[in-house]
């Protein structure tokens, strides 16, 4: 376990990071300046909310969109979400440089100064807008704007440390970019974008709290209350279980109100399934955990591993990566109801 320097528990929070600096004599930033740069808009987060958008772009069309359109959202989606990324890293320095996961976060090491996070963060909001105003339409553009605020201020600035229910409705703003993709192309809004905006709401938790079960530790030194800080890992699965089923059924809601094809029931109804299997493997793995431990404590991170809650998380993104593969190809394969 990291031990904190006690003088980062006095320190105000925007002072933590140039302590933690100095504590660790000088040692050159772990990025180069670009890396590091790139490293603030967490890339990997911005890949998988992505992943989503291109295939309701898709879905929209019924087809293929112009490349141009598609492109330019992209872009614009990327650096919409890189932006609030980046601010998030500048509020939570405080707190991630209590933790192992994130200790190494620009911010933390100082390769990026906090002036400098902002400044990089705003160019990347307004490059965003404008891209979308210019080349997409104002609706797409408004939704990009709410998607950085409810992450940056719902879930970082008041959930986040608040409530043991952060990541639920802090997730709200990941979901944004299915309804970014669907605007682009159609101007409006219809069902088929809010079915799949509520798939990848429900998914969020069966996606997170498996990774917070693994990191409970780094959450507890930082006094950060995921849910599996202040429950039992027993308590996390069952509601792990419970989101998945919820989210499996939300996902065949495309068939009656968006007109999806066969192959993305089946699809969606397989790869539910399949996810599910694991989630209850989950649950099954707590509850022998907490009757061996007697219920006495959540467990050390070596007692925690024994769980193996990290599958379910890399599956949750096998998941949703193949859900969207579904939804991409169902426009080209798309084979009639028999009823």
């Amino acid at each position: 376990m990291t031990v904190a320097d006690p003088r980062l528990s006095d320190a105000p929070a925007h002072s933590r990071t140039s302590l933690l600096g100095r504590r660790r004599g000088g040692r050159p930033p772990r990025f180069p300046r670009a890396a590091a740069y790139l490293a603030l808009t967490k890339p990997r987060i911005v890949e998988l909310l992505l992943i989503t958008t291109i295939p309701v772009m898709l879905f929209a069309a019924g087809g293929l969109p112009s490349g141009r359109l598609v492109l330019t959202t992209f872009v614009g989606g990327a650096l919409a979400a890189g932006c609030a990324n980046t601010l998030n890293c500048y509020f939570d320095r405080d707190i991630d440089a209590l933790m192992k996961r994130t200790e190494n976060r620009p911010l933390v090491t100082g390769a990026v100064s906090p002036r400098q996070a902002l400044a990089f963060a705003a160019v990347l909001g307004l490059t965003s807008t404008a891209l979308f105003v210019a080349f997409v339409n104002v609706l797409s553009a408004a939704l990009a704007v709410a998607a950085i605020l409810l992450y940056v201020v719902g879930y970082t600035l008041l959930l986040k440390r608040r409530t043991s229910q952060n990541i639920v409705w802090g997730g709200v703003a990941g979901c944004m970019q299915v309804l970014i993709g669907w605007t682009a192309v159609t101007g409006s809004l219809s069902w088929a974008p809010f079915v799949l905006f509520g798939v990848i709401f429900l998914w969020t938790p069966p996606h997170y709290w498996p990774l917070s079960v693994r990191y409970r530790e780094d959450y507890a030194n930082a006094g950060v209350p995921m849910l599996p800080v202040v429950a039992t890992p027993t308590t996390v699965s069952r509601q792990v279980v419970a989101y998945t089923v919820a989210m499996v059924l939300c996902s065949l809601l495309l068939v009656p109100l968006g007109g999806a094809g066969v192959l993305y029931g089946v699809a969606a109804l397989a790869l539910g399934l399949a996810f599910l299997g694991q989630t209850i493997g989950l649950h099954r793995r707590a509850s022998r955990f907490e009757r061996e431990t007697g219920g006495r404590d959540a467990g050390t991170l070596e007692q925690l591993r024994r769980i193996s809650p990290m599958g379910v998380f890399h599956g949750s993104i096998t998941y949703l990566t193949l859900l969207s593969v579904a939804v991409a190809l169902d426009p080209f394969v798309r084979i009639p109801w028999p009823f």
